[in-house]
């Protein structure tokens, strides 16, 4: 049996919460690997992590870290993106990058492998990893697209603050603790750090995630609205959403409104279609309660849909319910699963 070839590979931002995802995915999908190269900032340099039996040591995020590297995967914010992607591609690797870098830029593939795998092989070294929302969304209106013809879209998104770092985790739990304590909150991080005014979480529930756009609208929903249209390659789909952040840990949730092209189309036509989906799990039996939570998806890198019915007033239209684990198939997952397709189809 011929051996398998193996990559070096590079994980930058190895200490934060989705570079941890990303080396327990690379480990539990045996990703072959010749060699890695952990790599975070200075201040996280030194540290000490284990990756299949094998003690690490992480390293500062530097140009020359990079040489000998075949694939790089980025999860350590924007502007480490912007200062070492470019850094990287010239040292020869490949990098998928898991922030909102290179998502728009013309000529960057933004991928979900279930929904548009081919568009990777147009890369030129960088290929771009969407927002944890949007994968979700994406990967579930992906076969409706292609089968009924999608025209609308309108998503109200439930999110979890793992989205917004392991620091408002930590904020959450110490909110929750002083609000059943009886005592003040404080209120340091949400729902933008940078912002001048802050929020409790605990309790509570923030209209806001990232910085209001001129139009009203957030970054994060703006993220949404173009991600959708350049994932699914159509610029004429009407796509509008709110985003909103919730007082649990893990897993988004979604409350997804369509329109389809097509008439007829049932509320049965939708569950076998998405019953067969990739990387789809339906969980829809209202008479038995049956539809998924944040919970239910959490440490699964299934999006899981229920909730399916005909709006009453549109007879095109229809809602659903999406959640999904925003750690796993909302970064480290979907990364992982993009590496993989370079592999596989020699698209390194």
């Amino acid at each position: 049996m011929t051996e398998r070839k193996k990559y070096n590979v590079a994980v930058v931002g190895a200490t934060g919460a989705v570079g941890k995802k990303i080396l327990e995915t690379l480990e539990k999908k045996d990703f072959p690997i010749e060699n890695l190269k952990l790599l975070s900032s200075s201040r996280s340099a030194g540290t000490k992590m284990k990756f299949n039996g094998k003690v690490y040591t992480v390293e500062e995020a530097k140009p020359e870290r990079f040489e000998g590297i075949d694939i790089a995967l980025f999860s350590a914010g924007g502007s480490v993106s912007k200062a070492l992607a470019h850094e990287a591609v010239a040292k020869g690797a490949v990098v998928v990058d898991n922030t909102s870098a290179f998502r728009m830029e013309h000529g960057v593939p933004l991928v979900v492998p279930e929904v548009n795998e081919a568009d990777i092989k147009e890369h030129k070294g960088i290929i771009a990893n969407p927002n944890c929302s949007t994968i979700q969304m994406v990967a579930a209106l992906k076969p409706i697209q292609d089968k009924f013809d999608l025209k609308r879209v309108i998503v109200s998104t439930y999110q979890a603050v793992s989205g917004a770092g392991a620091e408002a985790v930590e904020e959450l739990k110490d909110q929750s603790q002083a609000f059943l304590n009886g005592e003040d909150l404080t209120s340091e991080l949400l729902p933008v750090k940078g912002e001048d005014k802050h929020y409790p979480i605990a309790f509570n529930a923030l209209p806001q995630i990232d910085v209001f756009q001129e139009n009203g609208y957030t970054f994060e929903e703006m993220k949404m609205i173009n991600e959708t249209k350049k994932i699914l390659h159509t610029q004429e789909l009407s796509v509008a959403a709110t985003c909103v952040r919730l007082p649990f840990f893990t897993s988004h949730a979604e409350s997804v409104y369509i329109e389809v092209g097509q008439d007829n189309v049932t509320v049965e036509d939708l569950h076998k279609l998405l019953e067969e989906a990739p990387g789809i799990t339906l969980m829809d039996d209202p008479a038995n309660q049956v539809y998924p939570t944040p919970l239910d998806a959490a440490g699964h890198p299934d999006v899981f849909v229920g909730r399916i019915r005909r709006d009453l007033d549109q007879g095109n239209g229809f809602h659903m319910w999406v959640v999904s684990d925003n750690l796993l198939k909302g970064a480290a997952w979907n990364s992982v699963q993009i590496a993989e397709s370079l592999i596989n189809h020699n698209w390194l």
